[in-house]
């Protein structure tokens, strides 16, 4: 969207199913969260919330944090840069509330944190197939990896999340092998 046509991208009529890049980008992207998702098979709340690196991240909180970040950019899609605020500026409580998202808290439970994924898949996937042009565009909001003035296009936050999602569960499938031996990926 240029400045003058910059306005919330909303959905258009239900694709039933998304075609060609469409279809690419979503298949792409659920291959990498069916891996993450694979990594928490037959776990038990704790042990989805167990430590067993060196890293602070555990396999439930690495759900949390995928989930967080497609929900932040699907968003961005609709809602513009606004939404995901101004990195530059972040207080002590929004550095505490992000590295949260990477721990099981207490009182949350593996089959909460895997609906939660479940249902910003499902809303990304709807997303995707109605919005009516991925070159849909808004400006990238303050941040020291933004160049300033950037954009990012529906395609370019897709191709984002694919890859963070990847690599997550790569880290996943290492924590995984390191709590009882079990591989997704290998």
């Amino acid at each position: 969207m240029t400045a003058a046509t910059h306005h919330a991208a909303t959905p258009t009529t239900p694709a039933p199913h998304p075609t060609g890049e469409r279809a690419d980008l979503l298949e792409a992207l659920a291959h990498h969260r069916g891996f993450l998702r694979l990594t928490t098979r037959d776990l038990t709340d704790e042990q989805a919330g167990r430590r067993t690196t060196g890293s602070e991240l555990c396999l439930g909180g690495l759900i949390k944090h995928v989930t967080s970040v497609e929900r932040s950019w699907v968003d961005f899609i609709q809602h513009g840069p606004e939404v995901l605020g101004d990195w530059n500026n972040m207080t002590e409580a929004d550095w505490t509330r992000r590295a949260d998202e990477f721990r099981m808290l207490p009182g949350e439970t593996l089959a909460g944190v895997l609906e939660a994924y479940a249902e910003v898949a499902r809303r990304t996937d709807e997303l995707v197939g109605t919005l009516p042009d991925l070159d849909l565009s808004h400006p990238l909001p303050p941040a020291p990896w933004h160049e300033p003035g950037s954009q990012w296009s529906v395609r370019r936050v897709l191709i984002h999340i694919i890859g963070e999602t990847a690599q997550h569960a790569g880290h996943a499938d290492i924590i995984r092998e390191s709590l009882d031996g079990a591989k997704s990926m290998g």
